[in-house]
């Protein structure tokens, strides 16, 4: 599944994930999944995830009243921290909901994690300051890991 690679490569990205084996990629790879983003032929949720997963996921951040925390970790500065809260009220429920089931944890305990790892893995993904485009398996692997 295209989601488990993913969490593989994002728990790569993240040093090997936190709580186990790839659990942040794991957690961050069934987001990108579930919003639509996952793979080859899935369907966004909202726009351009598909093609571009990380930009359509903080597009979904932005209009959710997130930018500044967003655009904190793009930048080269220090990453402001986001909440569970948060996190919840920003995802789409049925996508938190799907991510949760494919990380095998709670919805609450998906946000949570998504909450600690998406802004290290967003700061990761945009060492430049500017957010790449391209599948997210492209935007990883061009990172030299």
């Amino acid at each position: 599944m295209a989601g488990n690679d993913l969490g593989s490569l994002l728990g790569g990205l993240l040093g090997g994930g936190q709580g186990g084996s790839g659990g942040a990629g794991n957690i961050l790879g069934a987001l990108i999944g579930a919003l639509g983003g996952g793979g080859a032929g899935g369907r966004a949720a909202g726009g351009n995830g598909a093609q571009d997963p990380l930009g359509g996921l903080l597009d979904l951040l932005t209009k959710s009243g997130l930018a500044d925390q967003a655009q904190s970790w793009i930048g080269t500065g220090e990453n402001q921290p986001v909440s569970a809260d948060q996190i919840k009220g920003a995802l789409p429920d049925a996508a938190l909901r799907k991510a949760a089931e494919q990380a095998g944890v709670s919805p609450e305990q998906a946000a949570d994690q998504i909450a600690q790892v998406l802004p290290q893995a967003v700061d990761k993904l945009t060492p430049r300051g500017q957010v790449p485009s391209g599948s997210l398996e492209d935007i990883i692997k061009a990172q030299a890991l």
